[in-house]
């Protein structure tokens, strides 16, 4: 198995010779756990969705997520003054 990335076919290279097995089976183990795991994501975002279309979930508005640590922030420095 040739890769046109000279680093990604090092690391082929070295595990085949780590573990015995082929380039082949590495690399499907590897997109098999790739489009798994992509799987579990993609299904955790449209839960994560549905809940926010439906009300379960209430967003908080970009200016207080970047307020509270800004404010605590200030707060140390003051005590530290």
């Amino acid at each position: 198995m040739h890769l046109n990335n000279p680093d990604l076919q090092a690391k082929v290279s070295q595990w085949v010779t780590e573990t015995g097995r082929s380039a082949e089976e590495l690399v499907e183990d590897a997109m098999a756990g790739y489009f798994g795991e992509l799987a579990q994501v993609r299904t955790m975002l449209d839960s994560r969705n549905d809940d926010i279309k439906s009300g379960e979930i209430n967003l908080i508005p970009g200016d207080e997520v970047i307020a509270g640590p800004r404010e605590r922030s200030a707060a140390r420095r003051s005590k530290s003054s």
